[in-house]
């Protein structure tokens, strides 16, 4: 017996890739399953504001391969305040929707189990490129964001190469190392500095005054945005310090675009699915994610009170392969 018949979906936080694969699947699935499905614009401000809006599949046709989201986001602080949350249930209720998708990080997975407190069925859909959510292994975007950035590394090794200088690229993951830890890897740089690899500053002049010792003319150096509270002041310091010229790139919100990765369209689809199956089965205060490979539904609170995997194999990898 399906216990829901009108149901949203919206985008929350930072945009990521993969999104519209998303919001796509949930679309789709949920009028295949005889649902009415409708869209929420700029996600919770747009939910209080009302922005609601009914669709059809033509909706979301050749959105796949999209970055971004066509739905738009918006962070809301005030979502906190039990009253903005009333506002928001009161205008689902007065389009008769009972069933509500959110795609986002934890800020939105918090703003999903507050409306089903007041009675809305709600699921939690990962998107975020930092892959900073601890209970799943992948989030939708990061794959697309990694390939970004390892793009951009390997065109700024051949100028790194050109004038045998070092370049610390700082990359996206809020207070998760897995971009840094990766694109570090894949690129074979010299030094990786993330929160779960952390290395003192001592340590990194002491690295880089051996590699100019060495036939090593040049070096890549991956670093976690909010390591250092200022990368270019940074880099001075170290310039000063080993006698290397030194430079900083910082690729900021370029992370963020870009069409997704096949491995992120279909990812995207499949956890666009998944919720809807939740919805079907009257779930609520859920969040999706993969384990071992696998889809699992975890409820919100505990999701949130997961601890991330630290990847110690992969430090290990990097004590073994990179300088």
């Amino acid at each position: 017996m399906i216990m829901v018949h009108r149901i949203a979906v919206l985008t929350s936080g930072g945009d990521a890739p993969g999104m519209n694969a998303c919001i796509r699947a949930v679309v789709r699935a949920g009028l295949k399953s005889g649902l009415e499905v409708f869209v929420i614009y700029e996600g919770y401000k747009g939910l209080v504001n009302d922005r609601i809006e009914q669709v059809d599949r033509n909706f979301v046709s050749d959105i796949i391969n999209r970055g971004g989201t066509i739905l738009n986001s918006s962070r809301l602080p005030e979502f906190k305040d039990i009253e903005v949350q009333k506002k928001a249930v009161a205008n689902l209720e007065a389009h008769g929707i009972d069933g509500l998708i959110v795609i986002g990080g934890d800020g939105t997975y918090r703003g999903a189990a507050d409306l089903s407190k007041l009675g809305i069925n709600t699921v939690a859909l990962p998107g975020t490129i930092d892959n900073d959510i601890a209970s799943t292994e992948y989030t939708i975007g990061y794959d697309t964001c990694l390939n970004t950035i390892c793009e951009c590394v390997d065109k700024l090794r051949d100028t790194t190469a050109s004038h045998q200088r070092c370049s610390f690229i700082e990359v996206m993951g809020n207070h998760c190392g897995d971009l840094g830890i990766n694109s570090g890897i894949a690129e074979g740089v010299e030094m990786i500095i993330t929160p779960d690899h952390p290395m003192a500053d001592e340590e990194v002049f002491k690295k880089l005054s051996e590699l100019k010792g060495g036939k090593k003319k040049h070096s890549l150096v991956i670093v976690s945005e909010k390591i250092y509270p200022d990368i270019f002041d940074f880099v001075k310091v170290v310039q000063e310090k080993t006698g290397v010229e030194t430079r900083a790139e910082k690729l900021g919100h370029l992370q963020r675009g870009g069409s997704p990765s096949a491995r992120d369209r279909i990812l995207a689809t499949e956890y666009g699915v998944e919720a809807i199956k939740a919805l079907l089965d009257n779930e609520t205060s859920v969040c999706i994610g993969i384990q071992n490979g696998k889809m699992v539904h975890i409820k919100i609170a505990d999701a949130l009170k997961m601890e991330r995997d630290p990847h110690t194999n992969l430090l290990d990898i990097i004590k073994l392969v990179n300088r």
